[in-house]
């Protein structure tokens, strides 16, 4: 069995978990609050912690696992209730499922495991809950019985794991631009169209630029929940993640270069080509772009994340745990489309009408 923390309340003995709503551990018996900065000394265990220790039970009950079948596989036993509770190898923090007091695995963050920084919850299930109304609410095309039928079957508050990376980019970028003129006389229309070779080159310093740590998590989907303030991380500390769900990273620091080049030089390409103004078009003929200094953090980054069904479909919404940012795919009312594609492409033929017949009447 592995080795797990559970955070007691020194007055009346329940479990206490982080509240969001004060940056504090709460006691939701006693309503006793602790600053967390007293509870630094628990993680001091983490220097100790194994990941298993070497109690071999014997029993005739049940049958053996087949090669495999246990791989990945980790067996908790409850402080409070005994109670057995079964993760992955991933799995930092959760709840049992018996007694449901908030725990964490301190084996999955010992030695170069251990998080560098942690941004805590800033908004709680309530609030994921109003956001993902106001997520509906804005969808002009989503079928009304969606936001009457559909239920919620899971909400999670999970410290997801990012990698941070530091870096300076250089680049130099040729562009090939244009410029438009038009005029008339009383008999043609004239276009004059000018061509211009432009030439940037500059450097970009870029600092925390996350890349998801989890295959368990869409990159995507986490990275159109971003901007994190990172103003608001703190050095990491077990209490937090008390209540919520967390995974340790399962894509390393290695694995996860390849996508943090592809954004930092995607952001270096954006900044760049900002700089290039008054023209008709611009577009990049050649660039070229080389990265140094770089440097990796690890960190866990607070993300609801909202399961819903409707008409036998599952639906995913993850919202950002700090700022409050939601997004999720929805279902599309294919009567609403049709009828708005009529409209914009009835208004457009309408205007296009009216320039062409004031055109004829100049």
């Amino acid at each position: 069995m592995a080795e797990l923390q559970e955070y007691k309340c020194p007055c009346c003995g329940g479990a206490i978990s982080f509240d969001s709503s004060i940056q504090k551990m709460k006691c939701p018996y006693c309503d006793t609050e602790f600053e967390m900065e007293a509870l630094q000394s628990y993680d001091q265990d983490l220097k100790n912690t194994d990941q298993e220790d070497n109690m071999n039970w014997e029993t005739k009950a049940g049958s053996e696992w087949q090669e495999g079948e246990t791989d990945g596989m980790r067996v908790y036993v409850c402080k409070s209730c005994g109670g057995e509770i079964v993760g992955d190898e991933n799995t930092a923090a959760t709840s049992c499922p018996y007694c449901d007091n908030p725990i964490v695995m301190m084996g999955q963050f010992t030695g170069e495991l251990k998080p560098d920084y942690v941004i805590p919850f800033k908004l709680d299930k309530k609030a994921a809950k109003e956001g993902l109304m106001k997520h509906l609410n804005k969808k002009l095309l989503l079928p009304k019985v969606f936001k009457d039928q559909n239920h919620i079957d899971e909400i999670k508050g999970i410290y997801v794991p990012f990698w941070l990376f530091d870096a300076d980019s250089h680049a130099n970028i040729r562009y090939k631009a244009t410029r438009v003129r038009r005029w008339s006389d009383s008999n043609y229309t004239y276009t004059a169209t000018s061509f211009y070779s432009i030439y940037r080159e500059g450097d970009v310093g870029f600092e925390r630029v996350p890349v998801d740590g989890s295959s368990k998590m869409p990159d995507d989907l986490m990275e159109s929940i971003e901007p994190f303030k990172f103003d608001d991380a703190v050095d990491f500390q077990t209490a937090y993640l008390a209540g919520y769900l967390a995974d340790k990273y399962d894509v390393d620091a290695d694995q996860s270069i390849d996508r943090a080049n592809e954004r930092i030089k995607k952001s270096t390409e954006e900044a760049f080509k900002s700089t290039v103004k008054g023209y008709a078009t611009v577009v990049a003929e050649n660039s070229n772009i080389q990265l140094s200094n770089g440097i990796t953090k690890y960190a866990l980054y607070p993300v609801w994340m909202l399961n819903t069904s409707w008409n036998n479909e599952k639906y995913t919404f993850a919202m950002n745990g700090q700022t409050g940012k939601f997004v999720g795919n929805l279902p599309i009312d294919k009567m609403k489309a049709t009828l708005w594609a009529l409209g914009t492409f009835g208004a457009a033929s309408i205007v296009t009408f009216l320039i062409t017949y004031l055109w004829w009447l100049i």
